[in-house]
């Protein structure tokens, strides 16, 4: 990756390789801000492999900053400041890293930079638009810790837990490279470093392994960078319309405003395919957005922990198949070996049985090991994956992973409140969104609806936050006391 990186900024400098708003970025603006950051890291005698923090925003400044630290052989710590500002504080107070690299608009923010004061890290400011780099706060006393092999270490909310973060080796992202290369005509991951036609959209934060996965793929195949800073149709379409790239990306509520939209055929006419991971993908979206725009909708399926993708669609595929294969995740990675097992007794399960989904793969990083997910799944003859829903209570809002515990715990320190239980409930939209029972405290008054949102977005990200309330005298539970889900969701049928 480091080689194939620096070979690659080296070829044409003068060729535009991100368009962000609509202004282009060349190859040339990207490379002397990656020397600055270089420069920047290098004066502080960081060594390889050493945990370099970024607060990663969809910016054309901080493309330049993954590239910086990937390209020097050093370990990418993803800080994400969508988070509120207590919970960014103390992700970087507990982190401790040597330097944490972010753009002007973060360090401003309140506490930001006194938490950065307190954790000793040393602070490089760059500009979101490639312009001036600049150290504006020394390293005190932090010890210099390594991540030998490490690429990135991403932060991730967890299916089971608090959240964590993952490290993918750079081993890893080569062996995902290598599977999904595949998919593309004509291209292998062994090639030699060129510049490609065509452009690829990012539209997920980078922050999330689909927007980091898509960046550094498209930075290490050459190819343009058609960047995002968050996803609206009417920005998303002018991109398409400018760029004209043959595929974008388009998560599942991503399709259904570009359906209730009405977008213009002609608009979209460049586009052969539309791919779209991070949530389950109805089968009947798919069929509505190819009725409509002739364009198939090429789903793949993959997590943090995988380093991205281990099974897709591809368009050939898609063709032939899609009406026998219909509602599959696509098929299964030649890399990667994948079985199905009793989720309590461990037996694999024949083609076509439901069970927990184990894999195996090099780009799962962890020798080769059996690796068994927190997904119910089916797995025909012919390695089409079938994802039928998740063993654990995790919600999938749009393709944000919201653990209910974290969501209860915020409500809970409400002062009215004594005991919250969240669970999700489907959506059109946004194919899951989280809802709220709530037990008041006694003589407590019941809190406004759009009062109580608005008290939680001080403490959660914005899409954690419940898009309904219910006020019960006491939750239905089970025979151990605990809340029942299924019963807490019929208390949202209406909703």
């Amino acid at each position: 990756m480091t080689e194939k990186l620096r070979a690659i900024m080296a070829l044409d400098p003068e060729r535009t390789e991100i368009d962000f708003e609509g202004r282009d970025y060349s190859w040339g603006q990207i490379a002397a801000s990656v020397r600055a950051i270089e420069a920047a890291m290098d004066a502080m005698d960081l060594p390889e492999a050493a945990r370099v923090g970024v607060m990663l925003r969809n910016r054309p400044g901080h493309i330049a900053a993954i590239v910086a630290v990937l390209s020097s052989d050093r370990c990418l710590v993803t800080l994400n400041p969508i988070l509120p500002d207590a919970r960014l504080m103390a992700d970087v107070e507990g982190l401790v890293l040597p330097v944490v690299i972010a753009d002007a608009t973060d360090l401003a923010r309140s506490g930001v930079a006194a938490a950065l004061e307190r954790a000793g890290s040393a602070v490089i400011e760059i500009d979101p638009l490639l312009g001036g780099v600049r150290i504006v706060q020394a390293a005190v006393g932090v010890e210099v810790k390594t991540s030998s092999g490490v690429a990135v270490e991403m932060l991730t909310s967890g299916t089971t837990g608090a959240p964590k973060r993952v490290p993918l080796s750079r081993a890893a992202f080569d062996a995902s490279f290598r599977g999904f290369t595949k998919y593309e005509r004509g291209r292998s991951f062994d090639d030699p470093p060129k510049l490609n036609s065509g452009c690829t959209m990012v539209v997920n934060p980078l922050t999330h392994i689909g927007g980091i996965y898509g960046c550094i793929a498209a930075l290490a195949a050459g190819r343009k960078i058609a960047l995002l800073e968050k996803f609206s149709v009417d920005a998303w379409v002018a991109s398409v319309k400018r760029n004209k790239p043959s595929v974008a990306p388009a998560v599942p509520s991503a399709v259904r405003m570009l359906l209730d939209a009405d977008v213009e055929p002609a608009d979209l006419s460049s586009l052969k395919s539309l791919i779209s991971g991070t949530a389950p993908l109805s089968p009947d979206l798919v069929d509505a957005f190819l009725a409509k725009y002739g364009i198939p909708i090429c789903s793949n399926y993959g997590a943090t922990e995988f380093a991205g993708a281990i099974a897709g669609w591809t368009i050939d595929d898609f063709r032939l198949r899609w009406a026998e294969k219909r509602g599959a995740v696509g098929r299964v990675h030649g890399d990667i070996e994948a079985r199905i097992v009793d989720p309590e007794t461990g037996a694999i399960l024949p083609d076509g049985a439901e069970g927990l989904l184990e894999l195996k793969g090099q780009q799962l990083a962890n020798d080769m090991q059996w690796l068994r997910t927190t997904d119910r799944a089916v797995l025909d003859p012919d390695r089409f994956l079938y994802i039928r829903g998740r063993a654990d209570n995790a919600i999938i809002r749009g393709g944000f992973k919201i653990h209910p515990d974290d969501v209860a715990r915020a409500i809970n320190d409400h002062p009215a409140v004594r005991e919250a239980a969240v669970v999700g409930v489907p959506d059109e939209r946004l194919g899951e969104v989280p809802v709220a029972a709530i037990i008041l405290k006694d003589g407590a008054s019941e809190p406004a609806a759009d009062d109580l949102r608005a008290w939680l977005k001080d403490r959660l990200i914005p899409y954690q936050v419940p898009l309904h309330f219910r006020f019960v005298a006491d939750f239905p539970r089970t025979p151990s006391m605990k809340p029942s889900a299924p019963e807490l969701r019929r208390l949202f049928g209406d909703a």
